[in-house]
């Protein structure tokens, strides 16, 4: 265990945070706002950071074991600092509540115990929404690509870290591959922020709301959400946006490589595509008449459909007034969310695809137990690691979600459709439930008890489980 260079990362992304902390500063200093929140936040950072920094390890090996403890550590101690600007400020005196917001926004979640936000100051609001575009991409991915670093100890980070079931580069050197992800995910919120500005938003909730949908996080400057601006080109913007942040990154990669082949043969794009199709039209077919047009149904149901599938949690209507089939598409799509390789949370299309792959398999080998048939994605024959892989997380994915809603439903006796959709929403990182915590409610009722279980069930869903039970567990801090 090389506890040096495991100590030196984490004080490398404490610097790194420190950095990011000086956006919203300069934001409140443009809107003329406190600055002592941010200012004194920074310092801490920076102080904790430098006893790492000084000395260099002899050894600077990161094996898998580290690369999976760093990411875990790097997010927790993220969010625990992170949450310090809110306290500072008073918008969220209470620092477990702070920190509940912080891990909701890193995580890209969009869960908030917040019950008023118009009143809150704009650079509060900024870093709450920037915490979103921080955690979309991942913490580690960016310090890859902006810090050196040899390939076999990049490699071990960024597999700790890249959600899905399969880890890869999409070239031969790991800090171009960060390089590329981040320069296909900024462009996109670029554009995004333009086409938005265009439909008539202010510029700040441009750059806010655009935080939300690339990091398909989901929160936003109004009380209401994307429904308080009451702005349907807005609304078909996003929509655009949250389908294509739900989507793997390296499809973009393909594309401006011109490499269609790759595109064309990806299963998990096309699955991806005909669940929001066949969603979209059962949700719209089903909800007309809860809106005054067809239009407006259209609109409704693919911009919820796709906001919930990409786990953004952004919404423009109360879902917890459609019909029952409705509601129980959108709870199947919080567990599906969105590609593997995108910003989106829940287990992921191609994981999905292939534990129904492996299932029918177990039933052919019953039926015919000589024969041997590979499971392939995108026409290639799996390894029998990544089977095996994704059945174990799903396994692990359930006795979480078990034992998270039981621990949640002991200290708070909300009905069941709220805790089991609030243990859904933060475990796939979507943000609002159904019941007390739907579109038009949120998480304060909670106990603190409560929001430490939720808390911890957004960074179980963000980091995909194993590093979060590595860090968690004795056996992984020992020398050998």
């Amino acid at each position: 265990m090389n506890y040096r260079m495991l100590w030196r990362l984490l004080s490398i992304i404490l610097l790194i945070e420190a950095g990011l902390l000086t956006l919203p500063l300069i934001v409140a200093a443009i809107y003329s706002e406190p600055l002592l929140p941010f200012l004194l936040t920074i310092g801490i950072l920076i102080v904790c950071a430098l006893p790492g920094l000084i000395r260099k390890p002899a050894d600077s090996r990161i094996y898998s074991r580290e690369g999976f403890l760093c990411s875990a550590g790097a997010w927790i101690l993220m969010s625990l600092f992170g949450a310090l600007p809110f306290v500072f400020d008073g918008a969220i005196p209470n620092y477990i509540d702070a920190f509940f917001e912080t891990v909701s926004g890193f995580t890209t979640t969009g869960a908030s115990i917040l019950t008023e936000i118009e009143s809150l100051h704009r650079g509060i609001l900024f870093w709450r929404s920037f915490t979103h575009m921080i955690g979309g991409m991942g913490v580690l991915v960016f310090m890859l690509a902006i810090i050196p670093s040899s390939d076999g100890r990049a490699m071990n980070l960024l597999r700790a870290e890249v959600p899905g079931p399969q880890k890869g580069k999409l070239v031969p050197k790991i800090r171009q591959t960060a390089l590329i992800l981040y320069g296909i995910y900024l462009a996109l919120a670029a554009i995004e922020v333009v086409a938005l500005r265009l439909t008539g938003l202010p510029l700040y909730d441009c750059f806010i709301n655009a935080f939300g949908t690339a990091g398909t996080g989901g929160f936003s400057v109004l009380n209401h959400s994307i429904a308080g601006y009451n702005n349907p080109a807005a609304e078909w913007v996003m929509a655009v946006f949250l389908l294509l942040f739900g989507v793997n990154f390296n499809i973009y990669f393909y594309l401006l490589a011109r490499r269609f082949t790759e595109i064309k043969k990806n299963e998990e794009l096309r699955v991806y595509l005909l669940i929001i199709l066949v969603s979209c039209t059962i949700v719209t077919v089903n909800t007309i008449e809860s809106f005054a047009t067809v239009g407006d149904a259209i609109r409704g149901s693919v911009f919820n459909v796709l906001s919930v599938m990409s786990t953004a949690g952004f919404s423009t209507v109360d879902y917890n007034l459609w019909p029952t089939l409705s509601k129980t598409v959108l709870v199947m799509l919080m567990m599906i969310g969105g590609c593997a390789g995108s910003t989106a949370g829940g287990l992921k299309v191609s994981r999905v695809i292939i534990l129904i792959k492996n299932a029918v398999n177990e039933i052919r080998h019953v039926l015919k137990p000589n024969s041997v048939r590979a499971i392939r994605l995108d026409g290639e024959p799996l390894g029998e690691e990544t089977c095996r892989g994704a059945a174990n997380y799903f396994s692990l994915y359930f006795l979480i979600a078990c034992a998270s809603t039981v621990l949640i439903a002991v200290f708070d006796h909300f009905d069941l459709e709220t805790n089991l959709t609030a243990m859904l929403a933060c475990l796939n990182n979507i943000g609002p439930g159904f019941g007390k915590v739907g579109p038009t409610g949120n998480y304060s009722g909670y106990t603190i008890f409560s929001k430490i279980v939720l808390s911890l069930d957004m960074l179980f869903g963000r980091l995909e489980i194993i590093p979060m039970i590595l860090f968690f567990s004795p056996a992984s801090w020992k020398k050998t």
